[in-house]
């Protein structure tokens, strides 16, 4: 394979261009001695003449035309990848495949991609939801760019193949009937006659309520085991019992529950969230751009 390299083949327009070598090098900013030793180069490597050398000026031979045609191409596709990368980095066009969870996506998520989209209606945004495990998983095959994630202390520890970014501490709250005589700095040891609702499957709450009533001395008597929070958010309206939540996960409440802070010296679990990528990744002019409105958001909730 010949070796080529882009400022000869742009020289070698040039001179085309100019009619002259002398004219060509000064369109491309060299001495003629530095542009006639170019092409020199080029044409041994080419293994055939380029120009025709004549009275006055030159003349493309037939391997000078192919092979300025060619270059004209290059000259056009590299102009049109300038103009690409700087639309990218000034944010005109550009995508990002982000990953989320439920209870991020229904808060400060939603708030920072209408951000994004009104300031950036160029960037393309797509969102994947899903658990903590599977968001990991999508991370390594690559099949998100970014991911919001949360972790308690007791979390396995996440791969250190990523870069973590801290968004926000989501509290712990205590959720109950709008009526219940329950006020804030609560202590759990007081709720041990109280009946509980709870998430299943080895959700996280479920593992926080079991914590923190182990640490208070108490067993917990959990009345109904839920899906979700909006599930949650029923069964204590129902007064089926009250309720360790996340704070995000009931930014948006029914009028029939309140929210009951527990007391500063209960050191309830709190979970962390942050915006995660690969560390072998830089992120890009998007990436960047819609970290800080997820940032910005998330310290706003």
């Amino acid at each position: 394979m010949i070796p080529f390299d882009l400022v000869s083949l742009d020289l070698l327009v040039d001179i085309a261009d100019a009619g002259t070598l002398t004219a060509g090098a000064v369109q491309g900013n060299m001495t003629p001695s530095a542009a006639s030793q170019r092409i020199a180069r080029l044409e041994r490597s080419v293994g055939q003449p380029l120009f025709e050398r004549l009275p006055r000026g030159i003349r493309l031979t037939e391997a000078g035309l192919v092979l300025a045609t060619r270059a004209r191409v290059i000259r056009r596709e590299l102009k049109a990848a300038v103009g690409d990368l700087q639309a990218l980095e000034a944010l005109e066009r550009g995508s990002v495949r982000l990953g989320s969870f439920p209870t991020a996506s229904a808060s400060f998520l939603s708030d920072a991609l209408k951000d994004a989209h009104r300031t950036w209606p160029g960037i393309d945004i797509t969102v994947r939801s899903a658990l903590r495990p599977e968001l990991l998983d999508m991370l390594d095959a690559g099949e998100i760019e970014m991911a919001i994630l949360w972790d308690y202390d007791w979390t396995e520890e996440t791969a250190t193949s990523l870069t973590l970014a801290p968004l926000t501490v989501d509290e712990t709250v205590l959720l109950v009937p709008a009526e219940s005589a329950l006020q804030d700095g609560v202590t759990v040891r007081s709720l041990g006659d109280e009946h509980w609702v709870t998430r299943n499957g080895g959700h996280p709450a479920a593992e926080i309520l079991a914590r923190s009533c182990a640490a208070a001395g108490i067993v917990p008597r959990i009345a109904y085991a839920a899906y979700d929070y909006q599930e949650v958010q029923a069964m204590v309206a129902a007064r089926m019992g009250i309720a360790m939540v996340p704070r995000l996960a009931i930014a948006t409440h029914r009028p029939d529950v309140r929210i009951v802070a527990f007391g500063p010296a209960e050191n309830i679990p709190a979970r962390r969230i942050h915006l995660a990528w690969p560390a072998r990744r830089t992120p890009t002019p998007s990436m960047r751009a819609l970290a800080d409105v997820v940032t910005r958001a998330a310290r706003l909730h």
